[in-house]
C-alpha cells in the first residue's frame, strides 16, 4: 500500500470511528474509552506518514479518486507541504483525542455518539483539505470542516450566548469560503479544469494574479483570525468545549495557514513585493492587537483566544516576510522566514492546545472560567499546574522551550532584511523586529497574568478547596503535548529538518545546521547561533552548583520561617492582584485600542462596586454598521417579494432578456 493510499484509508477510518459513535449514542464509556483512543491511534498513523513524506523530500504522490461529479473526479496529492501539516494534524490531534477521552461527560449538551461523529468528521475534513489537489475537493472538505466545527462549537446549544457565537462563526466561515471560491475561479484562468496542476500551468496577468492573492488573503485570513476578520474567534473559542477549542486554535487555524501557503507559493508562484508587504503589515498589526487585548481579558478562554490571534499574526508576518524576500530572489532569507512560519505554526499548535486543555481541566474541577474567581490551584491540581507551566513558558517565548525557537528565527529574519535591494522596504521592514519584540514582551506579560492568577496565591473562592486534579487520560494528553514543547525546544534541529523539505520545494533552498548537529545558525555562525541542548545543560549546571553551595554553606540545615507579610496581621485573597489589576497598565498605555465603558458608583454608596467593560472597536465601528446596512438593504429588496406568481414570471422573463442582450 502506497503512503497516499494508506493516508486515505486512515482518513476513512476517522469517519468510521465517528460513525461507530452512533451505534451506542448514549454510552459515554463506549465513546470515550474506545472510540476516542482509536481516533488518537489513527492520528499517530497520519503523523507517521506525514513525517515519511518529509523524509522523501521531492517525491510527490497523486491519486485520482473514483468519486465526485460526472467527468470531475476528485484528486489528492501528498508532497512536502501537505506532509508537514499532516504531521502537525496527526501528532497534535492525537494528544487532544486522548485528553478528550477523559474530558467529555454525559449529559453535557450533544449526545456522546453524535459528538464523536462531529469530532472525527472535523479531523477527517481537515486532513482532506490538506490532501486536496483540486478546487472542488478543497471546497467540499473546507465546508465540511466549517459545518462540523460549527456543531462542535454549539455543543451546549441551549445557551443563547453559545447560539450567537456559533452563528457568528458560521457567518464568517461562509464569507471566507465565498472569497476562496472566487479565488479558485480566478486561478483556473478560464479553463474547465479545476485541478491544482492545471492552475500551476496557467499564466495570469499581474492584475488577475493580484486579485487571486487578495481573495486568498481575505478567505484564509477570515478562517485564521487576521484583524479585522477576527471577531468570531474570541466568541467561538470560549463557547466550545475545551478539546474543541484546542482543535480549532491548534489545528483549524493552521489549515488556513496551509491553504494560504499552497496558493501563494505553489499555485501563484512569485508575485510582486507588495504582496509580502501587505501580508507582513496585517500580520504585525494582528499580533500586536491580539497581545494587547489578551492582556486585559478576565475570562481565561477569551484570553487564550486573543493570544491565538497574536500568534497567527506572527505566523502571517513571517509568511509576508518570506513573500517579500522571495519577490527579490533572496532565497536564503525567504527560507529563513518561511521556516520561522512553519515552526511557529507547529509550536503554537502544541502549546496553545496544551493551555486550552489545561483550562478545560480547571473548568471541570472548579466550574469557573472567570479569572477573578480562581487562584491557588497549584496545591489542588499539581499535575495540571506543572504541565500548564510548560505551555505558559513556551507561549511566553522563553528558552529552552519551542516557542523561543520560532520567534528567535523570525527575529533573525527581520534583522537580516537591510540587504533587500529596495530603499522603502529597507526603511520600513526592520521596524517589524521592534513590533515582534514588543509583542513577545506582551505575550510574556499575559502569561504571567494567566498562570499567576489561576494557579498561584490563595483561592479566591471557598469552593476552590474542593477542586480535583485531572484524570489519567487527561494527564496523558497534556504530557504528550508538553513533551512536544520540550523536545522541539531542546532539539530544534529536528524541527528544521522537518521544515527543510518544504522550504526546498517552495523557495528553492533550506536553512542548514550550525557547526555541530546540536547547534543551529540560520544566517551565519558568526552572526547568531543557538543550541537548546547546551542551554538546558547550562541551566541545569547552574541550578546544581547553587544547590551544592547552599547545602555546603548551611551544612544541610533548613530554617523555616513565615514569609514577610508587609506588616499585615492576616493575609487574605482580597490582597492579591486581580486580573483587572494586571491589565490596568495595558489599558492606560494602549487606551486607543479599546472601547471602554465604566460604571462608577455614587459618592454615597455604602457598598461601592466599580465595573469596566472593554469592547472591540472593530465590532462597533465596522461590523455593527455593516449589519445595519445589510438589514436596510434586505428591507428595501423585500418589496420585490410580492407573493404573486405573475410577478415572479415577469422577473424570470426580464432576466432572460438581459442575458440574451448580454450574450449577443
Amino acid at each position: 500500500m502506497s503512503p497516499l493510499t494508506a493516508l486515505l484509508s486512515l482518513v476513512l477510518a476517522w469517519l468510521l470511528v465517528g460513525a461507530l459513535g452512533l451505534v451506542r449514542p448514549q454510552r459515554m464509556g463506549w465513546v470515550a474509552h474506545t472510540l476516542f483512543p482509536l481516533g488518537a491511534l489513527i492520528g499517530l498513523g497520519i503523523a507517521a506518514i506525514g513525517l515519511s513524506a518529509l523524509a522523501e523530500g521531492f517525491v510527490v504522490a497523486h491519486v485520482v479518486l473514483p468519486l465526485g461529479l460526472p467527468d470531475v473526479p476528485l484528486h489528492v496529492r501528498l508532497d512536502a507541504l501537505s506532509g508537514f501539516f499532516l504531521l502537525l494534524l496527526g501528532a497534535v490531534g492525537a494528544g487532544i483525542s486522548i485528553f478528550a477521552a477523559g474530558y467529555f461527560r454525559a449529559g453535557e449538551g450533544t449526545s456522546p455518539g453524535l459528538l464523536c461523529l462531529q469530532y472525527h468528521t472535523f479531523l477527517a475534513s481537515m486532513a482532506m483539505v490538506i490532501l486536496a489537489d483540486d478546487a472542488y475537493l478543497f471546497m467540499v472538505a473546507w465546508e465540511t470542516m466549517a459545518l462540523s466545527s460549527y456543531f462542535l462549537v454549539t455543543t451546549q446549544h441551549r445557551i443563547p450566548e453559545i447560539q450567537r457565537a456559533g452563528f457568528l462563526y458560521l457567518l464568517m466561515a461562509h464569507v471566507g469560503a465565498l472569497a476562496l471560491l472566487l479565488c479558485f475561479g480566478v486561478l483556473h484562468g478560464g479553463s474547465w479544469l479545476m485541478t491544482f496542476d492545471a492552475m500551476r500551468g496557467v499564466t495570469l496577468s499581474p492584475a488577475w494574479a493580484s486579485v487571486a492573492f487578495l481573495l486568498a488573503l481575505f478567505g484564509f485570513g477570515a478562517k485564521a483570525g487576521l484583524v479585522p476578520l477576527h471577531v468570531w474567534l474570541p466568541e467561538a473559542h470560549p463557547a466550545a468545549p475545551s478539546p474543541v477549542s484546542a482543535m480549532m486554535s491548534g489545528l483549524m487555524l493552521k489549515v488556513a495557514v496551509y491553504g494560504f501557503l499552497r496558493i501563494c507559493f505553489d499555485l501563484l508562484h512569485t508575485g510582486p513585493w507588495w504582496w509580502g508587504m501587505l501580508t507582513l503589515t496585517l500580520g504585525l498589526g494582528t499580533a500586536l492587537f491580539g497581545a494587547v487585548f489578551a492582556a486585559v481579558q478576565t475570562d481565561m478562554k477569551r484570553l487564550l483566544a486573543y493570544s491565538s490571534i497574536e500568534n497567527i499574526g506572527l505566523i502571517f508576518a513571517a509568511i509576508g516576510l518570506a513573500l517579500l524576500c522571495h519577490a527579490f530572489n533572496m532565497r536564503l532569507l525567504a527560507a529563513l522566514a518561511l521556516t520561522a512560519a512553519l515552526l511557529h505554526a507547529f509550536n503554537h499548535a502544541l502549546f496553545k492546545s496544551l493551555l486550552f486543555l489545561a483550562t478545560g481541566s480547571v473548568l471541570h474541577a472548579t466550574h469557573e472560567r472567570s479569572l477573578g474567581k480562581l487562584g491557588g490551584l497549584i496545591r489542588r491540581m499539581p499535575w495540571v499546574a506543572t504541565l500548564a507551566l510548560t505551555g505558559t513558558l513556551a507561549l511566553a517565548g522563553l528558552p529552552p522551550l519551542n516557542g523561543f525557537v520560532s520567534e528567535w528565527l523570525l527575529l533573525q529574519a527581520f534583522l537580516s532584511t537591510p540587504s533587500i535591494p529596495h530603499a522603502f522596504v529597507n526603511m520600513i521592514v526592520p521596524l517589524g523586529a521592534a513590533v515582534v519584540a514588543l509583542t513577545a514582551a506582551l505575550a510574556g506579560y499575559v502569561m504571567v497574568k494567566f498562570y499567576g492568577v489561576i494557579f498561584l496565591g490563595q483561592p479566591r473562592e471557598p469552593s476552590l478547596m474542593q477542586a480535583h486534579d485531572a484524570g489519567w487520560l487527561e494527564r496523558l494528553g497534556l504530557v504528550w503535548l508538553a513533551l512536544g514543547c520540550i523536545l522541539i525546544g531542546v532539539f530544534p534541529q529536528v524541527a528544521l529538518d522537518a521544515a527543510a523539505a518544504v522550504t526546498q520545494t517552495l523557495v528553492g533552498t533550506v536553512i542548514r545546521h550550525g557547526p555541530a548537529p546540536w547547534w543551529i545558525a540560520p544566517v551565519a555562525q558568526t552572526q547568531a547561533s543557538y543550541s537548546g541542548l547546551w542551554l538546558l545543560l547550562g541551566m541545569a549546571g547552574v541550578i546544581a552548583v547553587m544547590f551544592f553551595l547552599v547545602r555546603r554553606m548551611y551544612h544541610g540545615r533548613v530554617r523555616r520561617t513565615p514569609p514577610w507579610n508587609c506588616g499585615y496581621p492576616v493575609l487574605s485573597p482580597r490582597m492579591q492582584d486581580t486580573a483587572e489589576g494586571f491589565g490596568q497598565p495595558i489599558r492606560h498605555m494602549f487606551g486607543p485600542f479599546f472601547r471602554m465603558q465604566r460604571e462608577v458608583p455614587a459618592p454615597d454608596d455604602l457598598a461601592p462596586r466599580y465595573r469596566i467593560q472593554i469592547e472591540d472597536r472593530f465590532w462597533h465601528g465596522l461590523y455593527l454598521p455593516l449589519a445595519r446596512a445589510v438589514g436596510w438593504l434586505a428591507d428595501a429588496l423585500a418589496v420585490l417579494q410580492r407573493g404573486r406568481l405573475a410577478i415572479y414570471l415577469l422577473y424570470s422573463f426580464l432576466t432572460l432578456i438581459v442575458l440574451l442582450v448580454f450574450v449577443l
